[in-house]
């Protein structure tokens, strides 16, 4: 096993971090999600520079059909993404990869300059055509099907693990 122990790397002798943002799709509602959210969020921040974009929840949704939802949450998410960010899409007929493979992937996407990764979570019908054509990568979480909301805890923890396997520290165990 190759363990990982750089987060950042060098551009003409600067060093330079990777930014993560996660767009979610409405606000998280449960307080135990909040807190657990917010308990890894604040963890991530001493590895990697991290941000959680939240757009707004469709009103009138029952006067859409779901290709307009889906289509209207596209519009919302192409707003916060730049040419340049890599857009991986949280979505179940994603890749899926172990935790290990997990913070290989950010090692290679660092080691290969990348600079900013945006992740969504989608709303409860996926992603609109436009979005899925302007991902670079899907990726799955489990073959099981889970809430939106509880999506977000389980990625932010995903993701501070992999940062603790870069760095070789006693958070993961294998």
């Amino acid at each position: 096993m190759v363990l990982y122990t750089k987060i950042c790397f060098f551009v003409n002798n600067k060093k330079q971090t990777m930014k993560i943002t996660l767009i979610l799709n409405g606000k998280t509602e449960e307080d135990y999600l909040l807190k657990g959210f917010s308990i890894y969020e604040q963890r991530l921040k001493h590895y990697v520079s991290f941000e959680t974009v939240v757009i707004p929840a469709l009103k009138n949704m029952k006067a859409l059909s779901i290709e307009q939802m889906k289509q209207r949450e596209g519009e919302l998410i192409i707003k916060n993404i730049h040419t340049a960010d890599k857009l991986i899409l949280l979505d179940e007929n994603g890749k899926e990869f172990n935790s290990i493979n997990f913070s290989g992937f950010f090692q290679q996407q660092m080691n290969s300059g990348v600079k900013n990764i945006v992740f969504v979570v989608g709303g409860p019908y996926g992603f609109s055509d436009e979005i899925y054509k302007r991902a670079n990568l899907k990726i799955s979480l489990s073959k099981m099907t889970f809430s939106h909301q509880m999506v977000r805890l389980f990625f932010v923890e995903q993701l501070y693990r992999a940062m603790t396997i870069l760095k070789n520290e006693p958070y993961h165990h294998s």
